[in-house]
């Protein structure tokens, strides 16, 4: 395939599983590289097995295949032949991608987003305080505050008053609301370097670890090349790059546009790109410039990045380039935005996205 540069690949085998969850393992990758297809998959597959000899004759690609369709990870053949992926699969992809990128994350409770206040929230803290106008019954911490009603007034003369209950305290959990732009633009398949499946694992990555670590917040997934529109997060396995241009602008209007229609006060945009904006539409038509930074083009971008800062939603750019110019721009924009800013490897772009996805936790309720 045009875009992928392929380099001697020796699968691991863990030895507690079972052959299909070893090849299970080696296909989910695989899955994502096709971009969801399936028969290309199970083909390199095949050569793999030949070349590394991953199965023997007890266990072949046959059976797993088998397996596949019999555990439901895949549908049968259809009429032109075609094998598709089932939501059990993708599911699966989603959560190998959490393990393979955030693996070493520390388990915790739901909606785990810390503050400077304190009240009625969703988790029971250790602490204690007096009882205030407002607290809920529930909040009062019964032995305590008896406790306190035997030492204040005695056992002869027992009553209960306002002054000896006692709270137990409560923390917030604030909510977030996160766009993940991804750039799809030609470029990032050049030069022999797939950039672009690094960035659907740690989008599948950062959604699955938002759904089950923090349901309370939303992640909505952008993709933008001549122009911008919202996938599905079962759509990111499918996604594939386009002979797009880079529209960054359209990108951030509709992150913004769906960043209003949350009610909730935190909110963030994340971006991962490899290019320079080189595209607006002006009209019915595109205005294009790839030679460069072009000022009418920049200017609109640096504008949206200004209006995000006053909106409070800040921008966090994934550069996955080091070219000096593209550099440049990148510390524009983020200093107009009041934002960060990475020059990622593709190897470290799922731990810094997690790392700020904690820190832009922000404080305001």
């Amino acid at each position: 395939m045009i875009g992928h540069r392929f380099t001697e690949y020796i699968p691991e085998k863990n030895p507690e599983k079972s052959a299909f969850e070893n090849l299970l393992n080696i296909f989910l990758q695989l899955v994502v590289i096709t971009s969801g297809d399936v028969n290309e998959a199970l083909s390199w597959l095949t050569n793999l097995d030949r070349q590394y000899n991953m199965t023997n004759e007890s266990y072949g690609i046959g059976d797993f295949i088998a397996d596949l369709k019999s555990k439901g990870y895949i549908t049968g053949e259809n009429e032109k032949g075609e094998i598709h992926l089932t939501a059990k699969s993708e599911q699966e992809i989603r959560k190998s991608a959490l393990e393979e990128i955030f693996g070493k994350l520390r388990k915790s409770g739901k909606g785990d987003h810390r503050s400077h206040h304190s009240g009625q929230g969703d988790e029971i803290s250790t602490d204690f305080r007096e009882f205030e106008f407002g607290d809920s019954p529930e909040q009062i911490a019964l032995t305590e505050s008896l406790r306190n009603a035997q030492i204040n007034h005695g056992m002869e003369n027992f009553m209960l008053t306002e002054n000896d209950l006692e709270i137990r305290d409560r923390h917030f959990k604030t909510q977030t609301s996160t766009v993940l732009m991804i750039d799809i633009s030609h470029s990032m398949i050049l030069y022999g370097e797939d950039r672009i499946t690094p960035a659907k694992k740690v989008a599948m990555a950062l959604a699955e670890l938002v759904i089950k670590k923090y349901p309370k917040d939303t992640l909505d997934v952008i993709v933008f090349g001549n122009d911008a529109w919202q996938i599905e997060i079962k759509d990111l396995p499918y996604l594939q790059v386009g002979p797009y241009h880079t529209n960054t602008i359209a990108g951030l209007e509709l992150a913004m546009d769906i960043l209003r229609r949350r009610k909730n006060k935190n909110k963030q945009i994340f971006m991962i790109t490899d290019g320079k904006p080189t595209c607006m539409k002006v009209g019915i038509r595109y205005y294009k410039n790839s030679f460069g930074l072009d000022p009418k083009i920049l200017n609109k971008t640096l504008n949206l990045s200004a209006q995000c800062r006053r909106l409070n939603i800040p921008i966090t750019t994934f550069m996955i380039a080091s070219d000096p110019y593209l550099k440049e721009f990148v510390r524009e924009f983020t200093k107009v935005n009041s934002g960060n800013a990475y020059y990622s490897s593709l190897k470290g772009l799922g731990d810094l996205i997690f790392e700020d996805y904690r820190r832009n936790r922000r404080k305001n309720l």
